[in-house]
């Protein structure tokens, strides 16, 4: 049986451009995510190698350069092409996101999706 491990990443801030009234074609506004990556730790931790595990940096570095690339008119859109990237280019089966956008409500600490995605619902959606 596979281990349920993961790598976790969170509040991951960045600007992006994200929003579907003119003015926020116009400017970048503040998103933060929290990503949970399953992956199985024990050979990088066995090894004590970084190349055996899931790379943090390289992980929110893709994120943010996906998120900035170009603008995205719905939160959700850019949820699920974040989940599509993270379970096409790092070795993990399940891809857990929550983003996050804290000033589209004034009244609201902060409004957002989450989102669960597998490798197997990314094959089906291929097909």
């Amino acid at each position: 049986m596979q281990p349920v491990d993961s790598i976790f990443i969170e509040n991951l801030s960045f600007l992006a451009s994200i929003g579907v009234f003119e003015w926020e074609k116009q400017t970048q506004q503040k998103l933060e995510i929290d990503l949970e990556l399953s992956t199985d730790i024990r050979p990088a931790a066995a090894c004590d190698d970084l190349n055996l595990t899931l790379n943090y940096a390289a992980i929110s570095e893709q994120v943010m350069h996906l998120a900035k690339a170009q603008h995205h008119d719905l939160i959700e859109t850019l949820a699920e092409k974040i989940a599509a990237m993270l379970l096409e280019n790092f070795d993990t089966q399940q891809v857990k996101l929550t983003l996050r956008k804290p000033s589209a409500v004034p009244a609201a600490g902060s409004v957002g999706v989450k989102i669960t995605r597998t490798a197997c619902q990314r094959k089906e959606a291929r097909l």
